[in-house]
């Protein structure tokens, strides 16, 4: 029987080796899974709860699942402790908390690769499906830095050249590693580096204190969906930092 386990953040290993090992498919709640609105989720959480938590409470409370796994230790937040609290009342069926303490490095070939950013964080949040490592790459010479996590809008990856490479929270994940804060809190002080995170999640504390010390930094952080103004920052910074793609030597223009 083919069930379909949700998933929080990153479960240890071993609970994703186990999904695996019973022929189940892997939910990611974390991304946006149905056309309703976020403001559903507003029964459950205030509106002050990051994007991605309340993608989370949306996706579950609507969508067909057997099982969920959240993982609330120092590899997601505090406030996905209060979710799981939230939907264990809510829901009927059982939901799992989980502390991902793992410290094995699994790599990040695809961080610093040359793929286009939307195609690395897509192959990077695809990856905690699995227990294996990433595919090897053949890596660049990085002319930008994406630091932070997914965004739940994916289309402002799209901004970047395909010479940036990826810092913060999401390479953690890559690594299969999201309590490791000495690599989360690794950047390149020689790129111009967007250090990005959800609005009212807790890292926006970390962003801004890393882009504070950056010497080339742009701090951003974005609700629900990137407007205009998130998309020309990104351009505008990217476009005064000097940095151009790898294939035409052209600048990115704003658009």
């Amino acid at each position: 029987m083919n069930r379909k386990i949700g998933i929080v953040g990153i479960p240890p290993l071993a609970v994703i080796a186990k999904i695996n090992a019973d022929r189940d498919t892997v939910v990611d709640l974390d991304e946006p899974k149905l056309k309703l609105s976020i403001d559903l989720s507003s029964k459950y959480l205030p509106r002050v709860y990051c994007a991605v938590l309340r993608t989370v409470v949306l996706n579950a409370m609507h969508l067909d699942l057997e099982r969920i796994y959240i993982d609330v230790g120092p590899g997601k937040c505090d406030c996905a402790l209060h979710v799981a609290t939230i939907l264990t009342d809510s829901l009927e069926i059982p939901v799992t908390p989980t502390r991902n303490m793992d410290m094995k490095d699994f790599g990040t070939p695809i961080c610093r690769s040359s793929l286009p950013l939307l195609d690395k964080l897509l192959l990077i949040t695809r990856g905690v499906q699995f227990e294996r490592p990433s595919a090897p790459q053949e890596s660049c010479p990085a002319t930008a830095g994406f630091w932070g996590v997914p965004p739940r809008d994916f289309s402002i990856l799209s901004l970047f050249p395909d010479t940036t490479h990826v810092y913060g929270w999401t390479r953690c994940m890559e690594n299969k590693t999201p309590a490791n804060l000495q690599l989360e809190s690794y950047c390149n002080p020689d790129i111009p580096t967007v250090f990005f995170a959800q609005s009212f999640c807790a890292k926006t504390a970390l962003a801004r204190h890393l882009a504070d010390q950056h010497p080339r930094a742009l701090y951003l952080d974005c609700d629900v969906n990137a407007g205009s103004s998130a998309r020309a920052k990104i351009e505008a910074f990217l476009e005064l930092s000097g940095v151009q793609t790898a294939a035409r030597g052209e600048y990115h223009a704003p658009r």
